[in-house]
């Protein structure tokens, strides 16, 4: 019987200029041993005992060195199967707005990175999962509805639990 685990974050990162709102689009390292040279959004392993926001926020800041202005989680769970460990991963999906100016400074699992409009993300990203995440964030996030305000994570709210 397959492992279920669920210590993958899945971060979708933003800047909100109005109509010229763009998305973080991240190239793997060639040299990476999981999926080389693909588009991603931020994607990474959640510590043993740490708070899935804590990591998506952790995650952001190492694989870009940006800092968040507001964080959400999404009203989805990403979901894959691995083959080599027979496990089925659930990643919390999370979107997180940066600064207009703001530029990532990549790790070294990342080649590259575009700040993309939506139908080039969507183009860019092989994984459904990612490009539905991206959705969301256009239409429930960006757009402001009431649904945003209830998936908002105050970061000062954040940091009490996490202390």
């Amino acid at each position: 019987m397959p492992l279920i685990l669920s210590d993958i974050v899945e971060v979708c990162v933003f800047k909100n200029a109005g109509p010229r709102r763009r998305y973080l689009a991240l190239k793997r390292s060639a040299e990476d041993s999981l999926y080389p040279g693909i588009w991603q959004l931020v994607t990474g392993m959640i510590a043993d005992d740490e708070h899935a926001a804590a990591a998506a926020l952790r995650e952001v800041r190492e694989e870009t060195g940006l800092t968040a202005l507001r964080l959400w989680r999404l009203p989805s769970v990403n979901s894959f199967y691995d083959h080599v460990h027979d496990a089925v991963h659930l990643c919390p999906a999370f979107a997180v707005e940066v600064a207009e100016n703001s530029e990532p400074r990549l790790s070294s699992e990342h080649s590259g990175y575009e700040w993309c409009s939506l139908e080039r993300a969507l183009h860019l990203l092989p994984w459904s999962g990612q490009r539905a995440s991206i959705n969301l964030v256009d239409a429930r996030i960006i757009d402001g509805t009431d649904e945003a305000v209830l998936l908002e994570i105050p970061l000062h709210e954040l940091e009490r639990k996490l202390e």
